[in-house]
């Protein structure tokens, strides 16, 4: 039997698991679940158990737990790949908006609809049929790379313990590659491989001026006024180029190859219909010198996320405020640092501080690295290869604006990153009604059998 059969063959078997796990409300960030996601872990421990791995743990962190899973090659000197996901989901309001019960999961014609369907439980799922259907197909006993699953709790509410956790547990997670399985394609007609997402680091900046609210009568145009400075702060943070001005910003910064932007463009991407998902905003906006998937994908941004100060209820209140304040967000890219980038934002705020004003700035905290694959990879390479048998036609790639643990599984493991999902944009992950589309999770088990097969010969 090959591959694709014994997936179509054993593709009822797969949802009705799925869909048990599914049922489980595995909720990492509302503190009444987390027996829930203790009971996720303990579920899936069972089925892998059940599915033949021959070493299977549950890893306790300072928080909520991992799995842990293994599976030797039957050659000793064969590559190790880790396959990274999590099995802890969002929260689930607003109810209301839900047309089916979040955690009662349902099937609607090639969809099925729950919480975790696509982020990321189907996702990690998928790896467990594809093992199945390459160890059927071949006949063998053990797959031909030594597979190491982890599955962590915690991601969905900012993966607090995971470093420490790889950390502990580097040698038993050593690798020659890891697997990801938790972003998207492109679309279903569109596969693609996602090669990198975006980090992130949060500041906010406080003014301060005189001890009381002036009044604009007697004292406006003769004593600084922390709104017009943070207004002119915040101007500054970009030049006229769209370009982010603190100092040292787009040092080490990995530029976009000529071939990156060249399957970039071949993208079907409408950027008018783009306008509209984005709040049916006006206009394309951004670096100059960059369309706006380049932007969003692999260039770093600075964002204001709020501002306020002075009198902000009804009626007019004419003053000079003794303070301002503002939250600011900065998407990072390969090559920058979060701690760098918040060094770098005090320099900027105290070269930017008028006389008369002082300022504060306050960290939200350690921010996330970024995460980057390069498209030549040998591990990349393989890893569209094993994505290509299985769709039928060719594999482009992507990038992702959003951020996770990537980098920290990168950067203690020592070893390469390979996104293989097939996650949809449209999936409604962290909403009401998420999905997963039920062919592309097969296809998904269907390029995960072939993976193993090509890393096997690659990473020797």
């Amino acid at each position: 039997m090959d591959v694709a059969a014994y997936i179509e063959g054993n593709r009822e078997r797969f949802f009705a698991d799925l869909k048990e796990w599914l049922a489980i409300p595995s909720i990492s960030g509302d503190p009444a679940h987390h027996a829930d996601v203790r009971r996720s872990a303990e579920w899936l421990a069972g089925y892998l158990r059940g599915q033949g791995f021959p070493t299977v743990e549950v890893w306790e962190t300072g928080g909520l737990p991992a799995v842990f899973a293994e599976w030797p090659a039957a050659d000793p000197d064969a590559p190790a790949v880790v396959i990274y996901g999590h099995h802890d989901v969002q929260p689930v309001e607003p109810l209301a908006e839900w047309h089916t019960d979040p955690f009662s999961p349902v099937e609607k014609g090639d969809r099925l609809y729950g919480r975790g369907a696509s982020d990321d439980k189907g996702q990690v799922f998928f790896h467990t049929l594809g093992i199945a259907a390459g160890l059927a197909a071949s006949g063998a006993t053990a797959p031909p790379v030594t597979i190491k699953l982890l599955v962590e709790g915690e991601e969905e509410s900012g993966s607090a313990h995971f470093p420490e956790l790889l950390q502990e547990r580097r040698d038993r997670l050593a690798c020659d590659a890891v697997v990801i399985s938790d972003t998207t394609m492109w679309s279903a007609d569109v596969p693609s491989m996602c090669t990198g997402m975006r980090g992130l680091t949060e500041v906010s900046v406080s003014l301060y001026g005189p001890d009381i609210d002036l009044h604009s009568g007697s004292f406006g145009g003769a004593v600084p006024n922390p709104l017009h400075a943070m207004a002119s702060l915040l101007a500054g943070l970009h030049d006229e180029d769209g370009r982010v001005t603190l100092p040292g910003f787009y040092d080490g910064v990995v530029p976009l190859t000529a071939e990156e932007r060249e399957l970039f463009a071949r993208l079907p991407f409408d950027e008018a219909a783009w306008l509209k998902t984005a709040g049916n905003s006006g206009a394309a906006y951004g670096e100059k010198g960059y369309t706006t998937l380049e932007r969003v994908w692999a260039r770093p941004t600075a964002e204001v996320n709020g501002m306020w100060g002075g009198h902000t209820g009804p009626g007019g209140k004419t003053i000079v405020p003794r303070e301002a304040h503002a939250k600011i967000s900065f998407r990072l890219v390969a090559g920058q640092e979060p701690r760098t980038v918040q060094e770098a934002f005090k320099e900027f705020v105290a070269a930017n501080t008028p006389a008369g004003i002082r300022s504060e700035v306050n960290i939200a905290a350690d921010g996330v690295r970024p995460c980057f694959s390069p498209i030549d990879s040998t591990a990349v390479r393989a890893a569209r290869r094993a994505m290509e048998k299985a769709f039928g036609k060719e594999i482009l790639f992507t990038r992702e604006g959003g951020s996770g643990p990537e980098a920290d599984l990168a950067d203690i493991l020592k070893a390469p990153l390979v996104f293989v999902a097939v996650g949809l944009d449209d999936d409604q992950i962290h909403a009401p009604n998420e999905k997963v589309e039920m062919p592309l999770l097969l296809k998904g088990a269907e390029a995960a059998a072939y993976l193993w097969e090509e890393l096997a010969t690659a990473l020797r």
